[in-house]
């Protein structure tokens, strides 16, 4: 599946990441220290806050402020911690309060306007948002969300007039996509065509811009058209359970229906869009507020919930996302992929084998669910169960065919599962069918470049895919370490030590790529640094697969370590490589 949207400006990101969630106005009042259960609750609800642990920290803020009302760091806090938790009617009843101590306060305005959405009161959402300052964030995602109130109020021209305003700083490309969708709520299907054929052109393998465009050319009759831009999206690799109710739709002839069925899902995809760009860009806290007041204004857009869910997974909740999957009605189109989080969870919580069964029984129940089978290979793989990993790759690429670029992934995947598992022919002609789909993969270029060296076969060729991949992507440890171990096993120690001492540094706690360096230090003659850097790769190993390695060259040097076979590259989990 994609990532859920690719649309929001640098030039907004950075307005909101200097706010935090914390930007005051004012200044605020200090903690008094002399109530340690004051200073005890804020400090426990900071650190729930940092670990997404919403409920918590609504907790211990609201302990706090029971205590003292009257402090604005606390009144903050607790009022953010509301939002976050998804209490967006007590967040705004706690904004009310700090407006009164911070009256400059915007995000707490904000607030307050969604909940006036919710509740279908327009002016008084448009009242507050225009007490918003244009130039800055939280301004900038008021006036979109002003916009939508004036369209709540079928006034589309000053709706308009908003997002011009607002696009006089370079928004335009984002905000295109809304004026699509308020045309489409108000019923001006020909206008929400235009915005929407604008948004596409844009940026065509964003899925909600796919599936709102062609639900709108569905809905026009434009079946063909429709069908062309589901098959773009899909020539990609790209997949989204919400894409695929609308070609079912389309297939049938059937007009799918509005992506936007009302105002508040509009606003809501506003939220949605603005939260999973700030996680993306490491604002979490941030996001998950943007993200639980687009599930306020709109409960049935699962979307956003799976989104919640993945931003808890990524932060370690793993319980608290199954508990978001878990609420997904079974009738939705986002429950099998909310089934599919579940499982991973479960391994994520050290139950690798029923994460595994649980898939297992996911793919039996529905063979073309890709996400399952996607997932599953990876986790089979993981587990070093590589013949049946490479058996549900093959399945993977039944389903999707085997001949769009996207399709790059799958090969590449069972590639490496046949090359774990000895099946080194099968694994370079998956390779090399990888490249032909995508000539200039770096992940695919390292790994059959490194299997090439370490084979001691077409060598020049192989030193120019590692180092094409390591031009394609200047940053990536593993990638620099592959080269570093292939000038070291070219015996050109030299050029070896100089790449694997970048490799480090880019990936300073990798125990492989800490081990490797040793054993080129070693071959340059450096050994007391040899000898450090398998120390360190020994005290960074937590598998104990490098430390039983290292061992025999701590205590008589390289030539007293015996010889391994088993070489693969150090890679990124494929798993996280977006396709």
């Amino acid at each position: 599946m994609t990532n859920p949207l690719r649309l929001l400006p640098t030039s907004l990101l950075v307005l909101a990441l200097t706010i935090g969630v914390g930007s005051a106005g004012n200044a605020a009042t200090p903690l008094d220290v002399r109530y340690p259960s004051i200073t005890g609750s804020f400090l426990a609800g900071q650190q729930a806050m940092v670990d997404l642990r919403m409920a918590d920290a609504a907790k211990y803020f609201r302990d706090a402020s029971e205590v003292d009302w009257d402090n604005a760091i606390i009144v903050e806090r607790a009022f953010i911690a509301y939002a976050g938790n998804g209490d967006i009617e007590q967040a705004a009843a706690t904004a009310r309060r700090l407006l009164e101590l911070q009256p400059d306060n915007e995000l707490a305005r904000l607030v307050i306007a969604a909940e006036a959405m919710k509740q279908r009161r327009y002016d008084a959402a448009a009242e507050e948002l225009g007490k918003l300052d244009a130039e800055t964030f939280p301004g900038i995602t008021g006036g979109i969300l002003r916009a939508w109130a004036f369209a709540g109020d079928k006034d589309l021209d000053r709706a308009y007039a908003v997002l011009d305003e607002i696009g006089r700083d370079g928004l335009g490309d984002f905000l295109v996509f809304h004026r699509a969708l308020m045309a489409d709520v108000a019923g001006d299907s020909a206008k929400a065509l235009e915005f929407a054929a604008r948004a596409h052109e844009v940026d065509p393998f964003v899925a909600r811009i796919v599936e709102a465009y062609s639900r709108m050319l569905g809905n026009a009759g434009r079946f063909d058209e429709a069908t062309e831009v589901i098959k773009q999206f899909e020539s990609e690799g790209m997949t989204h359970p919400l894409v695929d109710i609308v070609k079912a739709s389309i297939e049938k002839k059937q007009r799918p229906g509005l992506f936007a069925t009302n105002v508040q899902a509009g606003a809501a995809e506003m939220f949605h869009g603005i939260g999973v760009a700030l996680a993306r860009d490491g604002s979490v806290d941030l996001s998950m507020v943007f993200l639980q007041l687009g599930l306020y204004l709109d409960p049935s857009a699962d979307v956003i919930a799976l989104v919640i869910g993945q931003l808890l997974d990524t932060n370690g909740q793993h319980e608290a996302a199954n508990a978001i999957y878990d609420r997904i009605p079974a009738t939705s189109p986002m429950k099998p992929t909310a089934a599919v989080r579940v499982a991973e969870n479960l391994d994520a919580l050290g139950d690798r084998n029923e994460a595994i069964r649980r898939l297992g029984n996911i793919v039996r129940a529905n063979p073309g669910d890709l996400d399952a089978l996607s997932v599953l290979g990876d986790l089979q793989r993981t587990d070093e169960r590589y013949v049946e990993a490479a058996e549900t790759y093959t399945k993977a690429l039944d389903v999707v065919g085997g001949d769009t670029p996207g399709d790059w992934r799958f090969y590449y995947v069972r590639g490496i599962a046949y090359e774990r598992a000895k099946q080194w022919p099968k694994a370079e002609a998956d390779f090399l069918r990888a490249l032909q789909l995508r000539p200039d993969q770096p992940q695919v270029l390292n790994y059959l470049g490194y299997s090439w060296v370490d084979q001691g076969i077409n060598l020049e060729p192989a030193l120019d895919m590692i180092e094409k991949a390591v031009a394609a992507a200047p940053n990536d440890g593993y990638i620099i370490d592959s080269l570093g171990w292939a000038f070291y096993r070219l015996g050109r120690y030299g050029e070896a030590v100089e790449a694997l001492e970048q490799a480090v540094q880019l990936r300073p706690n990798d125990p492989e790529i800490n081990d490797h360096l040793g054993d080129a230090y070693w071959r340059a003659g450096r050994k007391l640094e040899a000898r450090f850097q398998w120390t360190v790769a020994a005290h960074v190993d937590d598998e104990g697969n490098v430390k039983a390695r290292v061992a025999p060259k701590l205590a008589g040097g390289l030539d007293a370590a015996p010889v391994t076979e088993d070489s693969a590259p150090v890679v990124e989990d494929p798993a996280a490589i977006v396709q």
